[in-house]
Formats: structure tokens, sequence, C-alpha cells
């Protein structure tokens, strides 16, 4: 089975992680998210894929250019503007003549692709939607549905009262080719406001699968970090490693000095150095080739790769991205670092 991946948003609500970066470049424990993805997706037989790109698509590009370094086929197809959901999609038609996936590129899931295909399949649905729970759904577009499953009404951010559901979109669908008939071409469509409500008003079946035990976007820098709480604390697994198990992840070829206090949950990738007297975690990522000087303290952050943090610092509940020098002594908290400028941490 073939999958496209909806990679070409601006990331205008994780900035400035996103300043120069295409959301789905965005590291989670050290990898792009979007080869994360990419990971799962092979888990479940999907060896051929499609990115639609429009941000800065060079980025992603030049790092999985034709996939074969990740055992995949990757092809690549770019808007010159943005489209929307349906719009993109349909940019894509060329490629997909059978059932077909279709993610947007920003989220994490556990979500059982077999199990979803199995579903659809069951149905008969021209479309089936993966959805998620969610406690407040005035920020939404809700899902409604019937007891067997089928979709009956789509509403944008409803208010209090104006609906029983709690089920939106979890951007996570699976398609009939046949769908490429209902979407115009050469101009923005969105999927959720124009063509499911067509689907629903000409009769076509559209089903909703709500097997997904944990779901994310990773649309801002506090979101971004719970992805990496999640992971460490164990109630989401994307890596080899059980933290569950095992609270502390430490590679072979770290290099930490006497008399450093580590409290996991925490990852420490490869070729870290950490100085003595500095206390790591709980609650802390710190990627490959990242260097902490003498009585440093991290707690509750994510440290990209080819940081330095000088002796005396402190950083908490914070992001620190790559290349970055954290001078000697400085306090950090809730804030991105970017070079040597520090943003209040947002959403």
């Amino acid at each position: 089975m073939k999958a496209l991946f909806l990679a070409g948003g601006f990331g205008n609500r994780l900035r400035p992680i996103t300043n120069d970066l295409p959301k789905p470049m965005v590291p989670v424990m050290g990898k792009p998210l979007l080869e994360r993805n990419i990971e799962r997706l092979k888990n479940y037989g999907v060896d051929e894929i499609v990115l639609s790109t429009c941000y800065k698509p060079e980025k992603i590009e030049n790092y999985f250019k034709d996939g074969r370094d990740f055992g995949v086929k990757i092809s690549y197809i770019s808007e010159d503007m943005p489209l929307g959901t349906a719009g993109a999609i349909k940019n894509a038609q060329s490629f997909f003549d059978e059932t077909f996936l279709v993610f947007n590129a920003d989220i994490l899931s556990d979500i059982d692709i077999s199990d979803m295909v199995r579903f659809h399949k069951e149905k008969g649905a021209l479309a089936t939607i993966a959805v998620t729970l969610v406690d407040n759904p005035s920020d939404y577009g809700v899902i409604e549905y019937d007891e067997e499953g089928y979709i009956t009404a789509f509403k944008e951010k409803p208010k209090p009262g104006e609906t029983d559901s709690n089920l939106i979109n979890a951007g996570i669908y699976i398609f009939e080719p046949q769908l490429f008939d209902e979407i115009p071409l050469g101009r923005p469509v969105s999927i959720e406001r124009e063509t499911y409500p067509l689907l629903l008003e000409k009769g076509y079946k559209l089903a909703v699968y709500s097997r997904c035990s944990y779901w994310l976007d990773l649309g801002t820098p506090k979101k971004y970090l719970k992805a990496h709480k999640d992971i460490l604390s164990g109630a989401f697994r994307i890596t080899n490693h059980n933290f569950s198990r095992y609270p502390q992840y430490i590679s072979r070829t770290a290099k930490i000095s006497p008399n450093v206090k580590i409290n996991g949950p925490v990852y420490i990738g490869d070729n870290v150095e950490i100085d003595s007297f500095s206390v790591i975690g709980p609650g802390t990522v710190l990627c490959e080739y990242s260097s902490v000087g003498k009585g440093v303290k991290i707690m509750g952050s994510v440290v990209w790769d080819n940081v330095h943090v000088g002796s005396g610092s402190s950083i908490i509940n914070s992001v620190v991205m790559s290349k970055c020098k954290v001078s000697k002594n400085s306090e950090e908290r809730n804030a991105v670092l970017t070079g040597s400028l520090s943003h209040p941490m947002a959403g």
C-alpha cells in the first residue's frame, strides 16, 4: 500500500522552532518527526511514500532523497501555494490508483494501520477517518456519527451544547481513488469544510475509526515538549528503548564525569559529554554531540544536537535548538533557545 504525507504546513504556531525548519523535520528523540512516522509505516508494509511539500521543501528532499536509505521509495510533489488538505491530495492524484493512506505529517500516533485498513474494507467506505477524543471540542472540527460507525455530520468549532460528540479529525485517512473525482483541480480546497460535506450530501459512506489510544499534534512548543515527556514516561513508544521498564537511556558513547546526578526518565544520546556536579533530569533529552559544562542543571527539557551548555547554567522546561551555545551561569525557563537568543515559550 502507498501513503501520502501532507508535509507542506508552515508550522506558524510552532515558531521559533520552525523559523528555518519545516515542521515534519523537527527532531523527536533526535530524529525528524517525519522519519519516525515513516519508520512506523514500514512496520505495516508501506514501502512507497509520496511527500507533498510547500514550506522549505529542499530541507525535506535533501534529507530523505529517494528514500533508499530509509528502506522505502519516496516521491515528491510540491505546491507553489498552499492548496489545503483536499487540494494537496488532488495534486498527488497521479501517484494513486488503488486504496491509499494519507497522513498529516505533524502528528504522533500509535494507530494500528493494519486494523484501520481492515475496518475500512469491512465498512465499504469511500473514506475512513481516524478520530481522537478531546475534552473540549469547541476549538476543533467535530465529527458526528451513528451507531454503525458512519459519519453523519461535520461541525466546525461548535459552541457548548451544539454537539454531543467530542471526536475530532486525527489527520489519518484511508481513501479509495474515486475520491479524486470529487475534488476540483488547481485551487485550494478544504477537506473538512468542502469535500467531506459534499461527499455526505452525495450519499457516500464515510467511516469513523476510533481505536487510537495515543495521539498528539506537535503544533506548539509546549506540545513538542509534551511529546518527549510522554515518550520518556512510557505513554508513547517511538524508540527501541522501553522507558516504562528502564527510565534511563544512556548511550555507550556518552562521556559522563564523576559526581553527575542523573534522575530518570532521561535520554542521553551518542557522544554527549557531561561535566562534573551537573544534574540531568527528570524528563530530559540530550541529543548527540551536545556538551554540558560543570554544575549545570537541566530538567524537563529537550536539548538538540551539537549544543553547548555553559557551566553553572540552569535550563528548565525548555527547548534548546541545534548548535546553540548557552552562556555560563544563565537561567532559562519555559523558553525556546535559538542560537544566542531566548524566546518565551508559547502554546
